[in-house]
C-alpha cells in the first residue's frame, strides 16, 4: 500500500501542509472528551509521529488506539508546538487489531523479561535503537572493506575442519535420531558427506585460500561455537567479520583494525546520533564521550609479557591466577584497558601453547605473532594473528595439536604454491555492537540468541 516513512516527514520540511499516508503500531495513546492523540512507530525512526484526533468530527473504531494495533492513517502534516511535526488525521484504519492482553504495556520492561519475548521485543524503543545501528554499522563494515579494494566473499557455513582445532563445534548430520552403527567411522560415512561435518566456527581457513588470489578479502557471515558458556559475552550463533590480508605482517593488520574499529564508530555515531544519544541516557552514562575519545586516542600496543608484569605488579586480588603461560580472563582484561589505560589495548606475542596452530611462531621458539584487541568494558572484541606461511613449522604445530593432516589438505598446500607472509583477524560483531551502544549482555545485540539450552 502506498504510505510515507514516519523518518520522512520527520526530515523534509516539504511535506507540511501536505496530506500523507502513514502506517504504523501504537506505541502510546490518550483520550479527553473532544480530542485523542495516538504516538505511531514504524520501524524507520526512533522518534515517534504524534497523530492527532478530533473526537467530534472523526469517527474511528473502539479499539484503534489500543497499544501495539496496526494503524493506517491519512491526513495533513503540521507543525507541532514542542517542535518537530505532527497529523491531523482524517481517515484511520486498522490494518491489525491488538488484544488487551499485550505484553509491552507499560513503558520500561527490564532486558530479562524482553528475552523471553523476542518476537515482540523489536518493538519497544531500546531495540528499535539497537537493530537500526547494527544495520547502519554492518554497512559501515562493507563500505570500509569495498572503499579499499577488498574483495568480499562468502566462506562455507558447512565445513569438514575445525578452524580454532578446540573440537566446540556443532555436528552436521542427516541421520535419525535411533539409527545404530558399529563404530564412528561407518557413522560418518554413511551420512550426507561421507565424512563428519559441522558447522563452521570461523571462514579464516577458506578466506586465507581466497586471499592467496585476490590479495584483500572480507568475510562477514555467521559463525558457531558449542562452548558451554552463559556469560554476557557468549552466544553459540554470532556473526564474524574476518579480513585476510596478503603481504601484511603483524603491525599491518594491526593498524588495518585499529582504521577499521575508527571509522566504522564514526560513520555508525555520524548516521545514527539519536540512537546514540538514547544509548548515552539509558545505557552508559558517558558513553559519547567514550566513543570520541576512541576516535582521537592511539591505540595501546603491549607486549603479553609486559602484561603479565602489569598484572603481577598490581595490587588487585585476582580470581584467577597470573603467570607467564595463562590465558588472560575477563578479570585481568579489564584491569588493563579500564584501570591501567583507560583504552583500547591490543596485546600482542602471546604464548604459542595457548594460541591456535595457525598463528606465525616467533624467532623464540615460545610466542606467536598474534594480538587480541581488548576494550574498556567489554574485554577482546578482536583475535588477531599474522598466519603462519612455513609448511613445516605448520605441520608442526599440527602434529603437536594431535590434528589430522588429511582434513586440512587444501590449508597445507597454500604453503606448497607461492607462500607469503600474510595476517588476518576476526571480529565479534555483537561485541562491538555491545560496546557502542553500553548494553553488557550480547543476547541484547542478536534477534534471537542461541545460548546453552535456549533455542525458539
Amino acid at each position: 500500500m502506498q504510505h510515507i516513512d514516519i523518518k520522512c516527514l520527520f526530515e523534509e520540511a516539504k511535506y507540511i501542509g501536505e496530506k500523507v499516508t502513514v502506517c504504523g503500531w501504537v506505541r502510546t495513546s490518550r483520550e479527553s472528551k473532544t480530542m485523542a492523540f495516538a504516538e505511531l512507530n514504524d520501524g524507520t525512526s526512533l522518534k515517534h509521529l504524534q497523530i492527532v484526533i478530533d473526537r467530534e468530527s472523526l469517527e474511528y473504531p473502539a479499539t484503534a488506539l489500543r497499544l501495539g494495533t496496526a494503524l493506517k492513517v491519512e491526513g495533513v502534516v503540521v507543525e507541532a508546538r514542542q517542535g518537530g511535526v505532527e497529523i491531523n488525521a482524517e481517515v484511520i484504519e486498522i490494518l491489525g487489531e491488538c488484544p488487551l492482553d499485550y505484553p509491552l504495556q507499560k513503558k520500561r520492561h527490564t532486558l530479562e523479561f524482553l528475552r523471553t519475548i523476542p518476537h515482540l521485543r523489536t518493538r519497544t524503543n531500546t531495540f528499535n535503537a539497537v537493530f537500526r545501528v547494527r544495520s547502519v554499522m554492518a554497512g559501515a563494515i562493507h563500505k570500509y572493506f569495498q572503499t579499499r579494494n577488498y574483495t568480499y566473499v562468502n566462506a562455507p557455513i558447512i565445513t569438514g575442519s575445525d578452524c580454532e582445532g578446540a573440537g566446540e563445534m556443532f555436528r552436521v548430520t542427516t541421520h535419525p535420531f535411533n539409527h545404530e552403527y558399529k563404530t564412528e567411522e561407518e557413522y560418518y560415512e554413511n551420512d550426507f558427506f561421507g565424512k563428519k561435518a559441522g558447522l563452521s566456527v570461523s571462514g579464516q581457513l577458506e578466506g586465507e585460500v581466497a586471499a592467496m588470489a585476490f590479495g584483500k578479502i572480507y568475510t562477514f557471515g555467521p559463525s558457531f561455537r558449542a562452548e558451554n558458556s552463559n556469560t554476557p559475552r557468549h552466544v553459540a550463533e554470532f556473526w564474524h567479520v574476518e579480513p585476510e590480508v596478503a603481504f601484511a605482517e603483524l603491525p599491518d593488520i594491526i593498524e588495518i583494525a585499529e582504521d577499521m574499529i575508527k571509522t566504522i564508530i564514526k560513520d555508525t555515531m555520524d548516521a545514527c546520533p539519536e540512537e546514540i544519544a538514547f544509548f548515552d541516557k539509558h545505557f552508559e552514562k558517558g558513553l559519547i564521550d567514550k566513543l570520541n575519545k576512541i576516535l582521537s586516542d592511539k591505540f595501546e600496543v603491549l607486549d603479553y609479557t609486559k602484561a603479565i608484569e602489569i598484572l603481577k605488579e598490581s595490587d588487585k586480588e585476582f580470581v584467577y591466577p597470573v603467570e607467564w603461560g595463562c590465558d588472560l580472563q575477563t578479570e585481568h582484561e579489564r584491569y588493563i584497558t579500564e584501570e591501567v589505560f583507560n583504552k583500547p589495548v591490543f596485546i600482542i606475542n602471546y604464548p604459542k601453547d595457548i594460541k591456535s596452530f595457525y598463528m606465525k611462531q616467533n624467532p623464540d621458539g615460545k610466542t606467536v605473532a598474534a594480538t587480541d584487541l581488548l576494550v574498556p568494558g567489554v574485554g577482546e572484541i578482536i583475535g588477531c594473528s599474522e598466519r603462519e606461511a612455513d609448511l613445516e613449522k605448520l605441520l608442526e604445530a599440527m602434529k603437536a595439536r594431535g590434528m589430522r593432516e588429511e582434513d586440512y589438505t587444501d590449508y597445507i598446500e597454500l604453503r606448497k604454491f607461492g607462500s607469503v607472509p600474510h595476517s588476518g583477524f576476526g571480529l565479534g560483531f555483537e561485541r562491538i555492537l555491545m560496546y557502542v551502544t553500553g548494553i553488557s549482555n550480547i543476547r541484547d545485540l542478536i534477534l534471537y540468541p542461541r545460548t546453552v539450552g535456549n533455542v525458539r
